[in-house]
């Protein structure tokens, strides 16, 4: 998009609310602009830094049984350190796509990978369970500000078919945490122990600090004044679209569907069937590996009518989750758990991955506010809809797994049938303007 669509979109806006249009011009002798030199390499950390939150939530996964011995708590307790970081991150983005566009990208995103990696290495050095959840927040916050502004800088350099590209290319590239962070924990954990995760978490952050500060520099055209009420009128506005807001609760409970397996695999895994922590991470890998091929096989069909791919794939999904709670009423073990994983979490990647690119590009002119939306409305419902299953049911064996995925798919599936989508082929997408704050 270009700037006079930006200008246009937001001093149009903030007319319409009664607010006068103000605009900062980027070329400000303080400002660390990104060179054209450094666009590629840029490109390259921005993306390499969309898995952030997955590694914060996946890393120490395999841990968690020897956390909750160690910190003498219940499994519900540790579990709760995911909830927590879950709820803060997804909170924080909300007003934070609106304070990136009124302050940049590229000096909040440093702040946040310093914040990020103190407070991983405080939750290194530490054996109380209140000052993990503190700082389990602060992860929360930080790993927002970090995503928000990376998935903004594709807007800000982008339009037209390489946005889309790159919008469909973000929940593959998520999708490298889960395959890779469990592996690493649970090698981590056999071999040194629960707080060599955090610490790796610390010198990961540390490490895209460096490359951050000599590659990156501020991308965004022009900033736009902090107002909550401008904000707060154009959230209800686009949640006041209800292809969008549907597509935030599908991609919540899409990813609900691994969030439960994560919270549920390692007791599963270590403690009724008896494994060691590095299966647990070999799963998660696995969980990972599956996620990613659906999301592929997205990325591949994204021609094809979007309606048409999630009907299909939902329709399938919850077919083979019936069919396999009654497997598993008289078979349960380590390999039937994996056909759960392979099947299920692959479906549930293909449906993420094509909502996730529907949600980012329905209001895209809108930047960091369209994105800080997206993902925190997404995390939002997902913490409210896996907290909810793993009250609910208890799920101490395969077959209330099967449950809790049933009903987790049951809802997608029910959204998809109540929802008008639009339609956008590779060839005529939607212009982007035309649906700028449109209520159907």
């Amino acid at each position: 998009m270009t700037f006079d669509l930006y200008k246009h979109c937001f001093d149009s806006y903030y007319l319409r609310i009664g607010l006068q249009p103000y605009l900062w011009d980027i070329n400000s002798k303080h400002m660390k602009t990104l060179k054209e030199s450094n666009k590629a390499v840029s490109t390259v950390l921005a993306l390499a830094l969309i898995p952030i939150t997955g590694f914060a939530l996946d890393v120490f996964i395999p841990s968690l049984p020897a956390m909750s011995a160690r910190l003498h708590a219940t499994p519900e307790a540790v579990q709760l350190c995911i909830s927590i970081f879950l709820a803060t991150y997804g909170v924080s983005q909300l007003l934070i796509g609106g304070l990136l566009d009124s302050y940049g990208r590229f000096w909040p995103n440093i702040f946040a990978l310093a914040g990020f990696s103190a407070a991983s290495f405080a939750i290194a050095n530490t054996e109380s369970l209140e000052v993990i959840y503190v700082m389990r927040a602060i992860q929360g916050v930080m790993s927002a500000v970090i995503v928000v502004s990376k998935r903004s800088f594709f807007f800000d350099l982008f339009e037209g078919e390489k946005l889309r590209h790159y919008t469909s290319l973000f929940s593959v590239i998520w999708s490298a945490a889960p395959i890779i962070a469990p592996f690493l924990g649970g090698y981590l954990q056999t071999h040194f122990g629960w707080q060599s995760n955090f610490y790796f978490l610390g010198f990961f952050g540390l490490a895209f600090l460096v490359l951050e500060l000599v590659f990156s520099g501020e991308t965004i055209a022009s900033k736009t004044p902090f107002r909550l009420k401008t904000i707060g009128n154009a959230y209800r506005s686009m949640l006041g679209t209800w292809d969008f807001t549907s597509g935030l609760l599908i991609l919540g409970l899409s990813y609900a569907v691994l969030m439960i397996y994560n919270m549920s695999s390692p007791f599963l895994i270590e403690e009724v069937m008896h494994y060691p922590a590095t299966v647990t991470g070999n799963c998660s890998m696995i969980s990972g590996l599956a996620m990613l091929g659906g999301s592929l096989l997205s990325k591949a069909l994204i021609s094809k009518p979007f309606y048409k791919r999630l009907f299909t794939a939902a329709v399938v999904q919850l077919t083979v989750s019936g069919a396999l709670i009654l497997l598993t009423l008289q078979y349960h073990n380590l390999y039937t758990l994996m056909i759960y994983v392979i099947l299920l979490h692959s479906a549930s990647g293909f449906i993420f991955n094509g909502m996730l690119a529907y949600c980012l590009t329905r209001f895209s002119q809108f930047g960091g506010l369209a994105s800080g939306l997206t993902g925190g409305g997404y995390i939002i419902s997902t913490s409210a809809f896996s907290y909810i299953v793993v009250k609910t049911i208890q799920i101490d064996s395969q077959v209330w797994l099967g449950a809790g995925y049933a009903v987790l798919i049951f809802a997608v599936l029910t959204l998809i049938l109540r929802t008008k989508w639009i339609e956008r082929g590779s060839t005529d997408e939607v212009k982007e303007q035309d649906v700028a704050f449109a209520v159907e």
